[in-house]
């Protein structure tokens, strides 16, 4: 079971434990926001619902980020698993200037492609083709690229995450 802590201002700052979540609740450091009735902790003394969502009460300094390392699994998620090219369902990467034209591996020269565009892209540029991109890659920003759980939120956190989305 994971739980989302939301900072102090409400935006997303990690996802940790269950246990780790009852126990930032049990020392006063957060406070419940929604929980999990269906599954309750069990203690010696008492029964406690299971933390699904928690709000830290003191406002934590996130660290700036400001290189976002480049993966495959980064670029899809980023695109949507949407085909940059023809918008069908993507599950490999292209680079829109080839390596062996000098291309580089940054989020600006990457994008997520069906199999059937990356073949016949191959090592062409998109002048060449006539093609073009449906948008621009770059860098992505915000909470949901520095917490790499969020790739599958639990359906409770959604009415929580609807400004990080």
């Amino acid at each position: 079971m994971r739980t989302l802590v939301l900072n102090a201002g409400f935006e997303p700052l990690a996802v940790v434990t269950f246990r780790r979540a009852l126990l930032l609740v049990l020392t006063g450091k957060a406070t419940v926001l929604a929980a999990d009735e269906m599954h309750p902790v069990k203690g010696p003394n008492n029964v406690t619902p299971r933390p699904t969502v928690i709000l830290l009460n003191r406002y934590v300094r996130m660290p700036y980020r400001r290189n976002i390392q480049v993966s495959r699994r980064g670029v899809l998620r980023r695109d949507a698993h949407r085909c940059a090219y023809c918008g069908r369902s993507a599950s490999t990467i292209d680079h829109v200037i080839p390596r062996s034209r000098g291309g580089e591996s940054s989020w600006e020269n990457l994008v997520a492609a069906c199999h059937g565009c990356n073949s016949r892209k191959a090592d062409k540029t998109l002048a060449q083709l006539g093609w073009k991109l449906r948008f621009a890659p770059g860098i992505p920003r915000g909470a949901q690229w520095v917490i790499t759980e969020l790739d599958s939120p639990a359906e409770a956190w959604s009415p929580f995450l609807r400004s990080a989305a």
